[in-house]
């Protein structure tokens, strides 16, 4: 039992679930914490936290616990004030009402222009709008979170020029039920927006004011409305909502079926393809002079007339002395190959705990924190290669080349990533990193990485340096 005396969600015992994938059990009128995430669009790719409109707002806004992924992300999850209980619909419940000013309507019209939209998470699932498919019958795809409006509403047939805002939600809830005990699990979470100007008879009473657009007594509910509500200064809007649940023969482990194969839109393909046709054609740039220098070489072999010519070393075979011979920038070389490491470990290792499981998608930002972390404990190989290229090199200053290695790359990235994050910052979006979260990232950096690093290179340029294949001359002899 929890304090207000209802029976907290309970989980099956006696099994072995993956660390933050574990199922929670429900029973009837359980209370359902729905949560909001920030405001998302495909156009400015400029996060922004949810409550940076003027929607209605809870007594107290909580902000949940967050990882170092999900900031890194933008996500800034915080409580709702939609109440829900499970197994209980509800009809045309009142939210607020709110009169936006002129900065609040602005606001509203911007979102509404670049195309945002809301996210919601109930029991760690995200909000999905169901679109049926105009070119086939029974097809239904499924859009990450709800649009904040639309421009442009068709009354009749003329068409209005403004921006309606999506007041009004009809939320579905779709659970599994246990067939041994009256528990049920989450497995959907949908939700059709309606704009539409709700009207009242007499004076505003808060939430039981009853209107005349949307009436649970009368069993009136919004399905479609021909005057939308309207972003303008000083006008009322009022939030609602519908609550409907529904059984389904989804189980719970296969939930994320429906997330994991719907149809994407940030998907850039454009970016994708011109990026391909690019490296198809340096490749094959690359390919025509490596064939044409060959040919060239294997004709001068095929005229070869006597015996002697056909010892002479000529073409290819002249450089077999001069392919260990260490580079101009041999440093700047072994900084590369160590960083290159580096990136394969971490990818590697990312790559084998996805196949595993660990990285579930309903564990947010996961991925991200994975993947940050194993690139700061990779540093040591990062180290430990680079040391023995060097080494091979000649090289005998191995402090340098470690420091090098620890620097060259991650600080490139962290100038970049801090001239990106001051634009952010002014932009007010939420993708902007704290300078709490930016603290922690330099620490994994200077705490963790460096010293890791220091002791791959130590250890690395304590081994017997690589013997080369082939003797490398001293100086080169290749005609040009």
């Amino acid at each position: 039992m929890d304090r207000s005396g209802d029976p907290a969600p309970r989980r099956p015992a006696r099994c072995f679930y993956l660390p933050g994938v574990a199922p929670a059990d429900f029973q009837q009128k359980d209370p359902l914490p729905v949560k909001v995430n920030k405001l998302s669009s495909i156009k400015t790719q400029l996060p922004y936290s949810y409550y940076s409109l003027p929607y209605c707002r809870p007594d107290t806004v909580v902000e949940s616990a967050e990882n170092l992924g999900e900031v890194l992300r933008g996500d800034r999850i915080e409580n709702s004030p939609y109440v829900f209980e499970m197994r209980e619909p509800k009809m045309c419940q009142i939210v607020c009402k709110i009169t936006p000013g002129e900065k609040e309507a602005k606001d509203f019209k911007e979102k509404i222009e670049d195309e945002y939209r809301i996210n919601m998470i109930l029991d760690n699932l995200p909000l999905v709008v169901p679109i049926k498919r105009l070119d086939q019958d029974s097809a239904v795809v499924y859009q990450h979170g709800f649009h904040v409006g639309v421009k442009g509403q068709y009354s009749g047939v003329i068409r209005m020029r403004n921006t309606s805002s999506h007041n009004h939600l009809s939320f579905l809830v779709k659970y599994h039920k246990d067939t041994n005990m009256d528990s049920a699990r989450i497995v959907g979470f949908e939700v059709k927006p309606f704009s539409v100007k709700h009207e009242f008879e007499g004076q505003w009473n808060g939430n039981k004011t009853r209107l005349s657009t949307c009436d649970p007594h009368s069993k009136r509910s919004v399905v479609n409305s021909d005057s939308p509500q309207e972003v303008e200064v000083n006008k009322d809007i009022i939030f609602t909502y519908d609550i409907d649940f529904q059984e389904s023969d989804v189980k719970w482990a296969s939930r994320w079926d429906t997330y994991l194969l719907m149809n994407d839109d940030q998907i850039h393909w454009f970016s994708i393809v011109n990026s391909l046709m690019i490296v198809l054609f340096l490749s094959g740039m690359v390919a025509m002079i490596m064939l044409r220098t060959l040919y060239r070489d294997i004709s001068k072999y095929n005229q070869l007339e006597t015996q002697e010519e056909a010892q002479e070393e000529t073409g290819w075979k002249l450089v077999h002395g001069d392919v260990f011979r260490p580079p101009s920038n041999s440093d700047l070389l072994c900084v590369y190959v160590g960083t290159g490491v580096q990136f394969f470990g971490m990818l590697l290792v990312t790559m084998i705990f996805a196949v595993l499981g660990f990285l579930s998608p309903s564990n947010r930002g996961g991925l991200m924190t994975a993947m940050l972390l194993l690139w700061v404990f990779m540093g040591l190989f990062a180290g430990y290669s680079s040391a023995r290229l060097y080494k091979m090199f000649k090289g005998s200053e191995w402090k340098k080349i470690t420091l090098r290695t620890a620097f060259t790359f991650p600080g490139v990235v962290a100038a970049i990533f801090f001239v990106l994050n001051a634009l952010i910052w002014g932009e007010k979006s939420s993708g902007a990193v704290p300078f709490t979260t930016m603290f922690a990232l330099v620490l994994l950096w200077f705490g963790i990485s460096v010293p890791l690093v220091f002791v791959g290179s130590y250890i690395g340029f304590q081994k017997p340096a690589i013997e080369d294949l082939v003797k490398t001359k001293q100086n080169s002899k290749a005609n040009p």
